[in-house]
């Protein structure tokens, strides 16, 4: 279906063409911006909310400042649609988050406007900084730098960090704070509560007026930039120092709050602010949603709600005739009451994904045992070992791919001291139409070279469930780091009774001859389907589930060994250092000389899609498992008739 853009939007290839607009009509471009997006989401699916509401802010941005030679930096970027819209990919739109299609993030080898490339939160203010400082060194002099970011990302410690650096830089910086109180879920913490004082305040407000009203005369001033400086900056000394004092402390100049649904003021203020030296900050209040009433209300779900009826609001659901297997964030968090309820120890973190991680369950049921602490994945570790210290047992559950950002702490505070820390790391594996940004390829490889770490991952929902409970027993009382992937598992019916896994041991899912596959975690049922096919063709091959690559289960890798002719092991993460790795390692480290082939993720960056168009590319969906074990099969029999004659 070919969804059509506006009169205004139609025309504009690229941000040449959106300046040859009247400012007048930036109204009429934004309503259309908003309208495309709404239309075209709404068909092909993607992040919503977060783009609605900053259509004004990006009109207003590329309409002032001259991008790309001007540096515009999104944090996270799921609000960049609007920005890709205007910047030449209007056709390419609904090929958003598709296999071989545009990414759903800022990208720079998609488009020379995309000037860095995100996905995870907090990295605007520095990398634009990077870019100023460049700039000055370059003598550059005339580029302008400017950071958007969330008051969400804004929680994150390296936001504070890159602030730091910049109020003593002097550097031409402009940080937009895109302000509507959300990130995924709401905001939590005590900046949440500075910026809704300073939005709220009557006095704060009037203070803001009379400093607008300083900025609106700006032209009046000359084109002297430092007269300009300090014409506002007298004003905002005598006004704004006490009010704004957190970012005043940080040496910005701070601006606003502002409507940031306002396209023509914001133009207006932009264009001033061009010509103001050093950081400077513009906080501009949004609604995330905004034009689209459904998504006002209720910003969490309508953040990525799949498709729906632009009409009636109605999201599309796929209905099955026989129930369906439940996705494993919900059965974790299922699970977290259920092991909480019997065991008054367990608690609960997480960095800004409750609803991502299902954590929101056990944050409705038991509110003073399960935490959001922001988007701050180095303290989510380090709280829960500080929680550790004193004999609880957090689970602390953080994405795969964002678990990167905090691993000091995962071996510096929790792995040195031995603390009794369970991390849960969803969206282990590709994490589909997010793409690289977030897949989770690398936890096996970089969980197992840590000290008392146990790294396991399962199967399926019951086994998730096990390994829950066996993470909790004192006799486990280290780290322990259990993966498990995005969306659903395999087994409707799920809730069966809690039961110990011993760690290091692994499972015999089939015996055979031959060949065995040797796999860890829900990749595993996709070895099944494989080992089903190969019987079918008469042969006989044998498959283990492992569960664990640390400590590995070495008395059923000396049975395998000895039982069969070649090797396959599969997992759904990097191939260096990972699962296939560690079977290499013990093979080499006991004399086995057995051929194996190790499927999984390949080193190089693989991009976005769904689970099974990406398993299929790097060759370890269920056919390209099947196939790897019928070469070896073929290479076992023609080895076993050579012996056979020369004998």
């Amino acid at each position: 279906m070919i969804v059509e853009p506006g009169e205004l939007l139609a025309a504009i290839d690229s941000p040449d063409d959106l300046k040859k607009l009247s400012q007048d009509q930036l109204v009429q471009l934004s309503q259309e911006l908003r309208q495309f997006i709404i239309d075209t989401v709404s068909i092909y699916g993607g992040h919503f909310g977060a783009s609605l509401g900053v259509v004004e802010l990006t009109v207003a941005l590329h309409y002032v400042f001259n991008t790309p030679y001007d540096q515009l930096v999104w944090d996270v970027g799921h609000q960049a649609y609007g920005h890709k819209i205007l910047t030449g990919r209007r056709d390419r739109f609904p090929t958003n988050r598709r296999y071989n299609g545009m990414s759903g993030f800022p990208k720079r080898k998609e488009s020379e406007y995309d000037a860095f490339g995100v996905g995870h939160s907090s990295t605007s203010i520095g990398a634009a900084l990077g870019m100023a400082v460049a700039s000055d060194y370059k003598g550059e002099f005339d580029r302008q730098h400017i950071a958007v970011i969330g008051d969400g990302a804004m929680t994150a410690g390296m936001a504070f960090e890159a602030l730091n650096h910049a109020g003593v830089t002097n550097s031409n910086l402009l940080v937009v704070l895109n302000d509507n109180c959300m990130s995924i879920d709401p905001n939590v913490g005590a900046l949440k509560e500075y910026l809704t004082d300073i939005t709220t305040s009557r006095t704060y407000n009037k203070v803001r007026d009379e400093l607008w009203n300083v900025l609106g005369k700006l032209s009046k001033f000359g084109p002297n930039p430092q007269q300009i400086a300090r014409k506002v900056e007298s004003a905002m000394k005598a006004t704004l120092l006490k009010q704004s004092n957190l970012f005043e402390a940080l040496k910005f100049r701070y601006f606003g709050p502002v409507d940031g649904h306002d396209v023509q003021h914001l133009a207006t203020i932009l264009n001033d602010l061009k010509s103001i030296p050093g950081p400077k900050i513009l906080h501009c209040v949004t609604v995330k949603g905004k034009g689209y009433a459904l998504a006002e209300k209720d910003q969490t779900l309508w953040h990525a709600p799949g498709l729906f009826d632009k009409v009636t609001g109605e999201i599309s659901k796929k209905t099955y005739s026989t129930p369906q297997p439940p996705k494993y964030q919900d059965v974790f968090g299922h699970t977290m009451i259920e092991l909480a309820e019997q065991n008054d120890k367990i608690m609960g973190v997480t960095p800004a994904m409750p609803s991502g991680s299902s954590l929101n369950l056990m944050m409705a049921a038991m509110p003073k045992r399960a935490f959001d602490v922001g988007i701050a994945e180095q303290h989510a570790v380090t709280f829960s070992a500080g929680m550790a210290t004193q004999g609880l047992i957090p689970f602390c559950n953080i994405y795969s791919s964002f678990m990167q950002r905090a691993y000091d702490q995962v071996l510096h505070d929790v792995a040195l001291q031995n603390l009794h820390v369970v991390f849960c790391l969803d969206r282990a594996g590709f994490a589909g139409a997010d793409g690289p940004t977030h897949h989770g390829c690398y936890d096996i490889a970089y969980m197992r070279c840590v000290p008392n770490m146990v790294v396991s991952a399962p199967m399926n929902e019951e086994e998730l469930r096990n390994l829950m409970y066996t993470a909790t027993l004192p006799e486990n009382a280290g780290p322990f780091s259990i993966r498990y992937p995005r969306g659903e598992g395999v087994m409707p019916e799920w809730r069966k009774p809690l039961k110990k896994i011993t760690v290091g041991k692994g499972r015999v899912v089939r015996t055979g001859e031959g060949v065995a596959v040797l796999s860890i975690g829900h990749i595993g049922n996709y070895a099944t389907k494989a080992t089903q096919k190969l019987v079918a063709e008469g042969l006989n091959p044998g498959h283990y589930d492992m569960r664990f690559c640390k400590p590995l289960d070495e008395d059923l890798l000396h049975t395998i060994c000895q039982q069969y002719q070649a090797l396959v092991t599969v997992e759904d993460g990097c191939l260096q250092g990972g699962f296939g790795s560690a079977v290499l390692e013990f093979m080499a480290d006991h004399g086995y000389h057995l051929p194996v082939r190790r499927l999984g993720i390949p080193d190089r960056v693989v991009e976005h899609g769904t689970q099974d168009e990406l398993y299929k590319e790097c060759g370890f969906d269920a056919d390209g498992i099947a196939a790897a074990m019928r070469e070896l099969s073929g290479k076992v029999v023609a080895k076993a008739a050579i012996e056979t004659v020369l004998l």
